[in-house]
């Protein structure tokens, strides 16, 4: 299936022109390899578009000479290969995201990938994730870890994947959504849904960032997919993820529903009314099925 999906990403590859947005925080030593593997990717049109927030280790000073590589590679002066936003502290991922965004959006890009820059999320997966939004015209893919055929890192001890599971279950419970992995911070998002769900009403920070982007997405009537992957965990340094984070979020998540109580409820009848592809998840035998029916048609 991964050369068909690459062969079908190839032939439109020339007109492919997607960003991937990656906020960093003293992630000095995984990003060389990072920008490496998304070079390599399939896609002649990929950007990638570093968010740092004056890390102490460097990680700003080694995305700018990264960038002096790899935009000396070619000549296309418009659209560089690598570019970088310096920002003056730590103000949060939830802004640091919104910042790339915008950029990304600024600069012309028709496809943006939200990711981790710590391997945590996979880049062999954008290809995957870029052709199912492609053959089924999704609004939003989802890199997700508790779909059929998700998993997460073997290394995870059992209260970390308890305290993620519950995050996600409470979350959707509070909301009422459907989607599976309400903090799942790998997504792809097609242009225009980024300019409707309006970055400037987003509030959240940290990572109750993806549940508000995740609960605004639902409530608009975004076609959502969410697709299989394996959340491997970070290769090098901490995370920052820890328990009283995961707290913040649980509280922060009744905010997000006070905040957007009108939006959800004048959009919800015609959210239950859209198309049925508006929200499901996707296996790979499905996705096989699928492609192949997309390739003879």
């Amino acid at each position: 299936m991964e050369s068909g999906l690459n062969s079908m990403i190839t032939r439109l590859s020339a007109e492919i022109r997607l960003t991937v947005v990656i906020p960093t925080f003293n992630e000095a030593e995984n990003l060389p390899a990072m920008a490496a593997a998304l070079a390599k990717l399939p896609l002649p049109g990929l950007q990638l578009l570093v968010v740092d927030d004056n890390s102490p280790d460097g990680t700003g000073q080694v995305a700018d000479r990264l960038a002096a590589i790899y935009n000396g590679q070619g000549d296309n002066a418009e659209r560089p290969r690598l570019q970088v936003i310096h920002r003056v502290g730590k103000a949060g991922l939830g802004t640091a995201y919104i910042a790339g965004m915008r950029q990304a959006l600024a600069n012309g890009a028709d496809y943006i990938v939200q990711m981790d820059a710590d391997f945590s999320h996979s880049p062999l997966y954008i290809p995957q994730m870029l052709g199912v939004m492609l053959a089924t015209d999704a609004d939003v893919v989802i890199g997700s870890r508790y779909v059929p055929g998700g998993s997460l890192d073997e290394g995870w001890g059992w209260w970390r994947r308890l305290l993620s599971w519950w995050a996600n279950l409470y979350s959707r419970m509070i909301l009422g959504l459907r989607i599976r992995d309400m903090t799942a911070g790998f997504k792809l998002w097609k242009r225009d849904a980024l300019v409707r769900i309006g970055l400037d009403t987003i509030r959240s920070n940290g990572y109750t960032f993806q549940v508000e982007m995740a609960y605004l997405c639902e409530k608009l009537g975004y076609r959502l997919v969410e697709i299989p992957i394996h959340f491997e965990d970070r290769r090098i340094g901490q995370s920052k993820m820890d328990v009283p984070v995961k707290l913040e979020s649980a509280w922060r998540t009744w905010q997000i529903r006070w905040r957007h109580r009108g939006l959800a409820s004048t959009t919800k009848q015609t959210a239950t009314q859209s198309d049925p592809w508006h929200m499901f998840t996707i296996d790979d035998l499905r996705l096989t099925k699928l492609f192949r029916r997309r390739n003879h048609s």
